[in-house]
C-alpha cells in the first residue's frame, strides 16, 4: 500500500507538467481571433478621415478664408457649410445664370444655372449630420438625395454625388463614422434659392 501511495504522488507532477505542455501546444497552434482591418488604420474613424481629406469634402464644406498665400481652410468650422450670416456676393444673378457661375469669397456659396446652392454642414451637430442614420447617408452618396431622405429634390452642384456613389459601402460607413466623430459646428445653412428664370416676374 505505501508503495503504491508513493508511486502515484510520483506520477502527479509528471502529469501536471504533460497537462500544462499540451495546454502550451494547443495555445500555439490556435487559429487568432479575426481582426478588422481599415485599410491599413486603426479605426474606422480614421479611415474616413483619410477619405473625407483626399475627396476633396472640405474643399466645398469647410468655409475659406485669407491667408499669406491666398484662400485656406477654415479649420476652426471645419466642415460646417456655407456661414449662416454670410450673404451671397452681390452680382448680377441673371447673366451668371445664363453665361457662367460663380462663388462666395468662403467658396461655400454657388451660383449657377440652378440658382444659388449652400453647402452643407457636414459636422456633428445637430444643424448638421447629427441626428442622421446610416441609412439616410448612403441615400445621399448614393442617390443624391437632400439630407438623405428618399422623397425630397436632388442635391444641387457642386455636389458630385454621381462619382461618390461609386464608393463602397466599407467607405461609405467610414466616412460616415468620421463626420459623426467631429466637432460639432453650430449652423444652420441656408435653403437654396431657385434660378431667376423660375421665379414670378
Amino acid at each position: 500500500m505505501k508503495k503504491l501511495t508513493f508511486f502515484a504522488l510520483a506520477a502527479l507532477p509528471a502529469a501536471l507538467v504533460l497537462t500544462q505542455c499540451q495546454q502550451a501546444k494547443t495555445d500555439a497552434t490556435a487559429t487568432p481571433e479575426p481582426t478588422e482591418t481599415y485599410g491599413g488604420y486603426a479605426s474606422r474613424e480614421e479611415l474616413g478621415e483619410h477619405l473625407v481629406t483626399i475627396a476633396g469634402c472640405h474643399d466645398c464644406h469647410t468655409p475659406k478664408k485669407m491667408g499669406p498665400n491666398g484662400p485656406q481652410l477654415d479649420m476652426e468650422n471645419a466642415l460646417s457649410g456655407h456661414p449662416a450670416t454670410l450673404p451671397i456676393p452681390d452680382l448680377n444673378r441673371a447673366e451668371l445664370e445664363s453665361k457662367g457661375a460663380a462663388a462666395s469669397q468662403t467658396m461655400t456659396a454657388w451660383i449657377g444655372p440652378w440658382g444659388v446652392s449652400f453647402s452643407s454642414n457636414i459636422t456633428s451637430d445637430a444643424t448638421g449630420i447629427g441626428n442622421w442614420t446610416e441609412e439616410q447617408f448612403f441615400t445621399a452618396l448614393r442617390q443624391g438625395k437632400s439630407k438623405g431622405i428618399a422623397t425630397n429634390r436632388q442635391m444641387l452642384p457642386p455636389m458630385p454625388y454621381e462619382m461618390f456613389a461609386h464608393m463602397t459601402d466599407d467607405e461609405i460607413r467610414a466616412i460616415f463614422a468620421y463626420l459623426k466623430s467631429t466637432k460639432p459646428v453650430n449652423n444652420v445653412v441656408p435653403e437654396p434659392l431657385p434660378p431667376l428664370s423660375a421665379q414670378p416676374q
